[in-house]
């Protein structure tokens, strides 16, 4: 459906608004066909960039190019581009069918009738064609807005923020809708969200952005598992960090001091130039056993903890357990049933893997990237 070799390039892309540096001096490509997201907090950037790429505003340096096309000072309507916003600005008096139809007979295409009906069977809204907007539910209606813009067969399909609108369980829904449509049309979408759980179930590849720059790009579940930033660290799900010393650098591993007990981090997850450091483990890589009830040979024990919250959550229980320096570590266990649930003033030890341990650079911020429930940073 779409043309090939037409990636999305942003070379040096900049936009200021007086002093303040929205987009800073952002670089990359978004290979043609994949599904991309910018994701990161509020007034980190994400929607600026976009805006650039739909044509909205105009960046104060750098190219935005599709293919070999400069599109950087085109009108909105001349770029191979469309958006699909949260709000779905649908035309309440036309039928689905008229809303879906609506670019296509603009441009005065002949057969628009079927390429309608077909778009319509794509957003799984068949039998639909008849109804007015008002008589959708939300779900529906952001079908509608994606048939509307997909029909068009854009280059590049921009989504600002397009489920935000929606409850929890529908936004589920249509994120997996979303992907099994993208893959189907092999279209480029670029996707902008702050919402952690929506990029990595939707995307191939995921830009964080941090005050108008990406902190890191990849693959979702590299960037989970192997974050180079506290900042990624914090902001793609809960994470613990703990400082450490480092104390020797071997071939495979780098060998750090926590607290006056050794631990290990894999060499191709260190990222640090200093002998200090923050050594990280996500909640749910980590075992908490009762203390000398396990074995001490396994790689990765800080002995001498406490559980002092529980927390049953349905599919696990989230444990807090308080260690000898003074802070809590968050341990997820999966509610298996396999064995005893811990309780309050367990003595305990905890357990996990190196090649579940990243390390980052003490000079960071180790709350950089911690959301507060309004999902702000």
């Amino acid at each position: 459906m779409a043309e090939t070799g037409r990636d999305l390039t942003l070379e040096n892309l900049t936009k200021r608004f007086g002093d303040f540096v929205a987009v800073d001096d952002l670089s990359m490509t978004v290979p043609q066909g994949s599904f991309f997201a910018l994701l990161g907090p509020s007034g980190c950037g994400k929607t600026t960039t976009l805006r650039m790429v739909a044509g909205l505003e105009d960046p104060t340096a750098g190219r935005v190019l599709i293919g070999d096309e400069d599109v950087t000072y085109l009108r909105p309507y001349k770029r191979p581009v469309n958006t699909v916003f949260q709000s779905y600005a649908l035309f309440p008096h036309l039928t689905i069918f008229e809303n879906v139809a609506f670019g296509l007979r603009r441009r005065g295409v002949r057969d628009y009738k079927q390429q309608t009906l077909d778009m319509i069977e794509l957003v799984q809204l068949g039998g639909y064609a008849s109804h007015k907007p008002a008589q959708l539910s939300g779900g529906q209606q952001q079908r509608v807005a994606l048939g509307r813009a997909l029909i068009n067969e854009p280059g590049v399909l921009l989504l600002d923020e397009p489920l935000g609108a929606l409850d929890l369980k529908l936004r589920r829904q249509m994120q997996i809708e979303l992907k099994r449509i993208q893959t189907e049309i092999a279209i480029t979408f670029v996707h902008v969200t702050h919402d952690q759980e929506e990029a990595m179930t939707m995307a191939d590849t995921i830009a964080v952005m941090n005050r108008g720059v990406i902190e890191q790009m990849g693959r979702p579940n590299d960037l989970y598992e192997n974050p180079e930033t506290t900042f990624v660290a914090n902001f793609l799900g809960q994470c613990n960090l703990l400082e450490v010393d480092v104390i020797d650098t071997l071939a495979d591993q780098v060998v750090v001091d926590c607290y006056g007990q050794k631990v290990a981090v894999a060499r191709s997850r260190s990222h640090v130039d200093t002998r200090q450091g923050w050594l990280g483990v996500r909640p749910e890589k980590i075992l908490a056993a009762e203390a000398g009830a396990h074995d001490l040979d396994r790689p990765n024990v800080l002995t001498g903890g406490r559980v002092s919250d529980v927390s049953f959550v349905g599919v696990s229980t989230q444990y807090l357990v308080a260690m000898p320096w003074g802070q809590e570590v968050m341990v997820f266990e999966q509610n298996t049933g396999q064995r005893r649930p811990l309780r309050n003033g367990d003595e305990v030890d905890i357990l996990w893997s190196p090649a579940h341990t990243f390390l980052l650079d003490a000079a960071q911020d180790v709350h950089a990237g911690m959301v507060t429930p309004e999902g702000e940073e």
